[in-house]
């Protein structure tokens, strides 16, 4: 945590990580130059992504007029890689037939990942959605029947079909369909101010576009729909559309 003048912020301070700041009622803050919405209660967050430039400066303007800055140094990381054998190839090399799917997919997730409300769920301390071991990390690069492909966003969980999948925060359901060509069932929720959380290959869902669900509440379970060699949550976080490392926010295992 770093307590710098007026200033709270609270994260690690590496690539993927999700910060988490306050500063009084009224403060307008930046990064790097760029606006960051707060809350009324001065509540805001930010997020690096995978590859993000380690050197970064929070600026804000106080209610008083007053101008206070941060410098922000993050450590760097490395990311393994992963090869996953007997993908099916349609799954590795999409058919021209299935394109115009995949772009519509892409344009479901990229407009409730564009949701940005005034819900302060995000500043809560996040539990881990499902039980389970970690078959899967963030940043890593992966290699499908030999193919590289674009690195893993996720933290991957192993665990039967029809095991419980809980939101690991509050929120709103800003997605819920139960097909998508790579992700197969998932569930998009806003935690506020940009932030949030993603569930992948799910085998049902629990919840509809608009609920309001609560932290710990079963939301989906477990499947292995999409592009899935068995079953397993992929468990997502971003800011906006900056891909965040969801386990830097909950309890190692």
């Amino acid at each position: 945590m770093v307590q710098a003048q007026t200033l709270v912020l609270t994260g690690a301070e590496t690539q993927g990580s999700l910060m988490r700041g306050k500063l009084p009622p009224g403060s307008q803050v930046w990064l790097n130059d760029q606006p960051i919405d707060t809350l009324a209660d001065g509540s805001f967050a930010f997020g690096f992504g995978r590859d993000a430039a380690l050197t970064h400066t929070l600026r804000w303007t106080l209610p008083t007029g007053e101008q206070q800055s941060h410098e922000i140094s993050l450590s760097a990381r490395e990311y393994p890689t992963q090869r996953i054998e007997g993908v099916p190839q349609a799954m590795v090399t999409p058919p021209k037939s299935v394109l115009e799917r995949i772009k519509n997919d892409n344009w479901m997730v990229a407009k409730a990942r564009k949701t940005n409300s005034d819900l302060r769920d995000f500043t809560v301390d996040f539990i881990w959605p499902a039980e389970g071991p970690i078959t899967g990390v963030y940043g890593s690069q992966r290699v499908f029947n030999g193919v590289p492909k674009r690195p893993h966003f996720g933290v991957d969980v192993g665990a039967p079909t029809g095991t419980d999948v809980v939101a690991p925060a509050g929120g709103t359901i800003t997605l819920a369909h139960a097909d998508l060509y790579y992700s197969g069932g998932t569930i998009i929720i806003d935690h506020g101010l940009g932030v949030n959380s993603t569930f992948l290959h799910l085998s049902q869902l629990n919840v509809s576009v608009g609920d309001r669900v609560e932290q710990g509440q079963k939301i989906g379970e477990i499947g292995a729909t999409g592009r899935a060699t068995g079953p397993h949550l992929d468990w997502r976080i971003n800011w906006f559309n900056v891909r965040l490392d969801p386990a830097l926010l909950v309890p190692a295992r």
